[in-house]
């Protein structure tokens, strides 16, 4: 059986080797948004295409023809829609869920095949790295296991996806929440946490603790 991995980015690249050693399948990888069209996928006829990080849409035709997983870092159905990790962070959440979920016609609402849990301490990037573990076990277990997506329940909630502008810490008043903010956008493709004066702007990250009431981070200065 063959299998695709479609991720935009780095730190999939070793994923399809590892599965191509640990499984008896075939595995091949799309990394652009200009290789996920059908006719090239026609010709490889995967089984499964996997999406462990991918920003782009994925075209209607695709999802219909071919078996598409994408994997959201809530506990489905809550936290549906965009920047899911800031938007857990911002609202004290300190651990959820990764859902792996069947591409559908919503956002987000497709058929669950499996949950496992993630801690939501450290960085973004921290963060990440170990969300990507545990998406390449769930792909695993997909593909060993044979597992059959169920329905989602519950309540929906539906998270917006943050702007640049909402990673100003200026109007913050409490140290935790200044710390949070800098960790949650410490992850390359995100934008820093910042403050503005007329002439420069103050980008933060590797933010540490120090205390209760003092936290230590690296400052970039950028002139207007």
């Amino acid at each position: 059986m063959n299998f695709i991995i479609a991720s935009e980015k780095k730190w999939n690249k070793n994923l399809v080797g590892k599965l191509n050693k640990d499984t008896p399948f075939t595995w091949g990888s799309i990394n652009k948004k200009e290789d996920l069209s059908i006719d090239h996928l026609k010709k490889i006829n995967p089984q499964k295409i996997f999406f462990p990080h991918w920003s782009h849409i994925i075209p209607k035709e695709i999802y219909n023809r071919f078996e598409c997983v994408v994997f959201h870092m809530t506990d489905l159905p809550y936290g549906r829609g965009g920047s899911p990790l800031q938007n857990l962070i911002v609202r004290g959440h300190k651990s959820t869920k990764v859902s792996a979920l069947k591409v559908g016609d919503g956002i987000d609402t497709g058929d669950i095949y499996l949950k496992s849990p993630l801690s939501l301490e450290g960085t973004a990037k921290e963060i990440f790295e170990r969300a990507n573990d545990i998406i390449s076990e769930q792909i695993l277990t997909i593909v060993d296991k044979g597992l059959v997506p169920k329905q989602q329940t519950g309540e929906p909630t539906i998270f917006k996806r943050r702007t640049p502008e909402e990673s100003n810490i200026s109007e913050l008043n409490e140290v935790e929440d200044i710390y949070d903010y800098i960790r949650m956008l410490d992850a390359e493709g995100y934008p820093m946490a910042f403050i503005e004066t007329k002439n420069f702007k103050f980008e933060f990250n590797a933010v540490e603790k120090v205390d209760n009431n003092s936290l230590t981070a690296n400052v970039r200065i950028i002139k207007k």
